[in-house]
């Protein structure tokens, strides 16, 4: 049986972390420092940062951005490739939800990539119908 947790945390292996980023495809292919120094920033200033630990070993996270009143976005869930398909992901989902409920949060949204209606489906998220999510432009 393999020692899965979860853990809500305001620092971390901000190396590993910035490792996932890169091989989700969030973040460029080389780092340095200054973006060690962003990653603990991103973890530190999250309403909500979870990581997935098995054994110990960081192979999963995800985390809430939120007024910490009213609305939340969830953001940057991802697991190790390795690791994917046994329900980790799914299990940081609703560690944030979990924490952002406690926290009397009704709005929970998030934006997913193509591909993954599926998997947030299944755990209560539905298409907004009638919206269209927008980023600023350069």
């Amino acid at each position: 049986m393999e020692d899965i947790r979860y853990a809500i945390v305001k620092q971390t292996d901000s190396a590993r972390i910035l490792e996932l980023y890169k091989a989700a495809g969030w973040w460029g292919k080389t780092a340095n420092q200054d973006d060690i120094k962003v990653v603990d920033s991103i973890v530190s200033q999250s309403f909500c940062f979870v990581i997935a630990l098995l054994d110990d070993e960081i192979i999963g996270m995800g985390r809430a951005i939120s007024d910490g009143v009213s609305d939340a976005y969830i953001q940057d869930v991802t697991v190790w490739q390795e690791y994917r398909g046994r329900g980790y992901g799914k299990g940081i989902v609703r560690h944030l939800i979990g924490y952002l409920k406690d926290r009397k949060i009704g709005w929970i949204g998030l934006i997913s990539e193509p591909g993954y209606e599926r998997f947030y489906n299944g755990l209560g998220f539905k298409v907004m119908q009638d919206y269209t999510p927008f980023l600023l432009g350069e």
